[in-house]
């Protein structure tokens, strides 16, 4: 990978945070709840790509950040799917 790609690369790396941010600074309470789900489902997308980064073709590095990235994507979805659960439980009428 030559300098100019990766400083392409980086660019858009930082330009989508900070629109991300910028995003999800805006949503509403109620739309939370939606959006996460969403996002869970992206993730699982992520986990995908993941696994096939860290398969048995590729350089070491590939395997090591597709084993990271497979790691840090399982935390972000199951993170997700806990912080939905508990909003949902707030929204249950109490017996």
């Amino acid at each position: 990978m030559n300098a100019e790609t990766l400083i392409i690369l980086l660019y858009v790396l930082v330009l989508a945070s900070f629109v991300g941010f910028e995003l999800i600074a805006k949503v509403p309470p109620t739309l939370h709840t939606p959006l996460m789900s969403g996002s869970n489902a992206i993730s699982g997308i992520t986990i995908v790509g993941a696994i096939v980064a860290a398969g048995p073709a590729g350089l070491p590095v590939s395997k090591i950040l597709g084993i990271a990235a497979l790691f840090l994507a399982t935390l972000n979805v199951v993170g997700g799917y806990a912080v939905t659960d508990r909003m949902l439980r707030m929204f249950k009428k109490k017996k």
